[in-house]
């Protein structure tokens, strides 16, 4: 064989492996559908900003193993997550918390928000939550939940919010303190100059070939490498033989405008249902970008069908019995291993993909 590995993908996962095993001598070729490296997190620099062009991405985790890990490769900033949500022109601020109780209701005490979302849940009668819309409603009230989460969950994930589990929302952080913080986590940024610089550094000494989809000539990717690193959709590598994994698409549509600052905030989240997208994000503001124009990036959900880049999997009971039987077959595999979000169908944040693609690379020296 004349390589050690094939990687599909030039994302963050296939990046820090190849980087990894090329550190111990490994021959590495990694293949990339697209026109660039960094796969969702590629940024590129416009108009002296850093576009974050598929969707914003804040790099944040308590874990300081990882973060020492990816600080090798960049300096990162102090940026604080702090979204606003408008809900037909009312501005809240995010995550929940006292200011946005306040925003709400009126209340200035913890005791009066609690005492608040203890009324509404008490009114709403949900003793053992059944779906997304009753979890949200006993943890913030009805108010909130008709306001700030029906509307862009929703839209999120194309699904009534009585369609959805239960277990989505319980990521959503409540604070009864004056906190904008949307992370609880130690470690918070956003790396100066952008992350295509970080994959970059990756792969400085590893062969990469873009535009390149490996179904095109899957034959001869497959008889090229020792193993196979695959970070695509694994169903799609299995041709769908027991059918779709759902995922979510994403359509997002750029614009520079002849201004300084349009909306003061990187993101601000459209939380009504009839607002067709669910955020416009701002990328100067993630780094205090110098410029006399700015960017912004309008993000519309859709449904996903196959041709489309997915960008998430919908974790829910039916696509997580159907990811089963592949995995099934994944695991039968002698000579390909299956990694990333789409590759493990399962939501990740970046830290998690680091963490990820490091366990594969111990496990394989």
């Amino acid at each position: 064989m004349k390589y050690d590995y094939l990687i599909v993908g030039a994302g963050l996962f296939g990046a820090i492996f190849a980087y990894e095993m090329n550190k111990i001598g490994k021959k590495c070729l990694i293949i990339e559908k697209r026109d660039h490296i960094g796969g969702n997190v590629f940024t590129e620099n416009l108009e002296n900003i850093n576009v974050h062009k598929y969707g914003a991405h804040i790099f944040h985790t308590n874990n300081k193993k990882i973060w020492d890990y990816i600080n090798q490769f960049a300096n990162f900033n102090r940026y604080t997550n702090s979204p606003i949500a408008n809900y037909n022109g009312e501005l809240y601020n995010l995550p929940f918390n006292m200011n946005t109780f306040y925003q709400m209701w009126g209340v200035k005490t913890p005791d009066q928000a609690k005492a608040k979302i203890k009324e509404q849940r008490y009114n709403a009668n949900i003793n053992n939550p059944k779906n997304l819309e009753e979890q949200a409603i006993s943890l913030i009230g009805q108010d909130i939940y008709e306001k700030l989460v029906k509307g862009y969950t929703e839209k999120q994930w194309g699904k009534k919010c009585t369609d959805l589990p239960s277990f989505i929302i319980k990521r959503l952080p409540v604070r009864f303190t004056f906190d904008n913080n949307y992370f609880n986590d130690l470690y918070q940024g956003i790396p100066i100059g952008g992350y295509t610089q970080i994959i970059e550094k990756m792969l400085e000494n590893i062969e990469v070939k873009l535009k390149t989809d490996f179904f095109d000539n899957r034959e001869h990717w497959s008889n090229i490498a020792d193993k196979i690193i695959f970070t695509g959709m694994i169903d799609q590598y299995y041709d769908y033989c027991y059918g779709e994994l759902e995922y979510r698409g994403l359509n997002f549509y750029h614009e520079t405008l002849n201004m300084e600052n349009y909306q003061g905030n990187a993101v601000i989240n459209y939380t009504d249902s009839k607002t067709p997208y669910t955020r416009i994000i701002e990328h100067k503001h993630f780094e205090n970008s110098l410029s006399s124009k700015t960017i912004i990036t309008k993000e519309y959900p859709k449904t996903w069908v196959r041709g489309d880049e997915a960008y998430y999997p919908i974790n829910d009971e039916k696509n997580t019995k159907l990811f089963e039987k592949y995995y099934n077959l994944a695991k039968k595999e002698d000579n390909v291993i299956f990694g990333g979000r789409l590759g493990m169908y399962k939501y990740f944040d970046m830290w998690q993909v680091i963490d990820e693609s490091l366990k594969l690379v111990n496990s394989l020296k």
